[in-house]
């Protein structure tokens, strides 16, 4: 006797421990949905520490230059140098911008500070240990708001402390020796501590982001992650859904570029995941990341920091910071990008992507801030700075600051396009790249003396209708048929034989009535 498929699918199965009777394919698509609803088994747990370089003239604890690019080993003195005898003396500068980083976090700041020295051995800190922050961090708790696919998110902050920097060890100009440059040894650094509250790569990537938008927004650091301004380490481990204790962390270390800590997040969570899968033990250690292979690789195991023998720098006298100054600097911070966003929103009636769009800078929400100054056409100008601004800025790889139109300027060609009297494309094409270039400050004069005043004579329209008409019969035809979309094919027409100069309104009344009337 022959059994079908179908009889041989159905009838009584083992699908793991338990037994099962029905069809086998129902059952098993079935199991492949559930499979599909369901999440991942494990959870990533992420936390961040970042290092921010801050803009300050000279180092934490001397008057060493603090200087990008110098040749090696310019920017030292016997302090940086770690001589001895040589003592050093706190920058009242880089202490502010620490403050001014805490306040805009919405910090608890410090007001009795002193610095510890952390002993650990450094090839690039001739001190042999580094002078950072223990038990006194300047700011403590805060957080930063992140927005990942429309849905905000407070990241908790531990804390932000002030420390120096260590100097850098080079290996590939030698072949027998490492080299080692001071320049960076002692410069002021602020690190920013998460809890680790981040269960995502792209919340990693979302407030890395934003931290770096706030520390160039306050103007504390330039946040450059290629020249190593900016530096990220990922604490990251990850758990079964349900659990709440934290699995063993890995650091990786040195991640500079924001595209690449969602990449090496990604890659070691997968690493992680698969040692639990097989019932691996996870050390602790500090692994880096190599973006060519796309994989995290061991550099040594992590210490705690027990091991590294905090006690108070002997050479330092605590400080104290005190609430008078503390507002001052409060005071003289800038509106925030937040404050910015809503009163675009509120009183510009902008959209919030257009509202977010313009403070991703503040050198473009300054310059927007200014141009309104004179002229209440918040979306025009919006228009303006976000199309062909920004492009002729790309175009030149320039920045923001290299646009030198003033305002009254800006209102006079917004109010031409604005009034009908010119095209926005037109505009964008020829006029604003001239005041750009600085070739005239008069935009009225200029769009003159370009022939580009738009002419609202109907009777030049009218000429420049019938011959595009008469050009296109097949065309005229099929609109008549019913293509009513080709109206746009024959404004375009229009617009190009006036080379911008005819009146899109006048313009679409003329076709309408010639084409629906022929």
């Amino acid at each position: 006797m022959k059994w079908s498929p179908k009889v041989l699918l159905w009838g009584a199965f083992h699908f793991g421990d338990k037994p099962h009777f029905g069809n086998f394919e129902a059952f098993m698509q079935q199991q492949a949905i559930k499979k599909e609803k369901s999440p991942d088994p494990y959870e990533i747990v992420i936390g961040l520490e970042i290092h921010v370089q801050l803009r300050t003239e000279s180092k934490l604890f001397c008057s060493d230059a603090n200087l990008f690019g110098s040749g090696p080993n310019m920017n030292v003195s016997p302090i940086t140098l770690g001589h001895p005898g040589t003592l050093p003396m706190i920058n009242r500068k880089a202490v502010e911008f620490a403050v001014r980083m805490g306040l805009v976090c919405h910090c608890d700041i410090e007001r009795h500070n002193y610095f510890a020295r952390k002993n650990y051995f450094y090839p690039d800190l001739p001190k042999g240990y580094q002078v950072s922050q223990h038990t006194t961090p300047i700011c403590r708790n805060g957080h930063v708001i992140i927005n990942v696919e429309g849905e905000e998110k407070k990241v908790p902050l531990t804390r932000i402390h002030l420390e120096e920097d260590a100097g850098k060890s080079i290996h590939d100009i030698d072949p027998s020796f490492t080299c080692l440059d001071y320049n960076r040894a002692g410069v002021p650094l602020i690190e920013i501590v998460t809890e680790p509250d981040m269960r995502s790569s792209e919340e990693a990537f979302a407030f890395l982001t934003e931290v770096r938008k706030l520390v160039r927004w306050i103007g504390i650091c330039d946040g450059n992650m290629e020249e190593g301004s900016l530096r990220c380490d990922a604490n990251i481990s990850v758990r079964p859904h349900g659990v709440t204790e934290l699995g063993t962390k890995v650091e990786v270390k040195n991640l500079n570029s924001i595209r690449n800590i969602r990449k090496a997040i990604d890659a070691e969570a997968t690493r992680l995941m698969g040692m639990m899968d097989r019932s691996e033990t996870i050390l602790q250690e500090t692994r880096s990341y190599d973006a060519d292979r796309n994989t995290t690789f061991s550099i040594r195991t992590k210490e705690d920091a027990d091991d590294y023998r905090y006690f108070a720098e002997p050479d330092l006298n605590p400080f104290h910071l005190t609430e008078e100054w503390i507002r001052g600097v409060e005071k003289a911070l800038p509106p925030l990008p937040e404050q910015r966003m809503a009163k675009y929103r509120d009183e510009h009636g902008l959209t919030d992507y257009d509202a977010h769009a313009l403070c991703e800078e503040r050198e473009l929400s300054d310059l927007y801030e200014r141009i309104v100054g004179h002229t209440d056409q918040f979306k025009p100008t919006a228009n303006f700075l976000m199309g062909p601004v920004r492009s002729w800025l790309n175009e030149r790889q320039e920045g923001w600051d290299a646009v030198k139109i003033d305002p009254v300027s800006w209102k006079a060609m917004i109010d031409l396009v604005e009034g009908g009297k010119l095209n926005f494309s037109v505009a964008a094409q020829k006029l604003l790249p001239a005041l750009l270039d600085g070739i005239s400050t008069d935009p009225v004069q200029l769009a003159r003396e370009l022939n580009i005043i738009q002419d609202a004579d109907s009777g030049s329209v009218q000429k420049w209708v019938d011959e595009v008409i008469a050009r296109m019969p097949d065309k005229v035809m099929e609109y008549q048929k019913g293509k009513k979309g080709l109206i746009g094919l024959f404004v375009g027409e229009v617009k190009k034989l006036s080379k911008g100069k005819a009146d899109p309104k006048i313009t679409n009344e003329l076709l309408l009535e010639k084409l629906n009337r022929s």
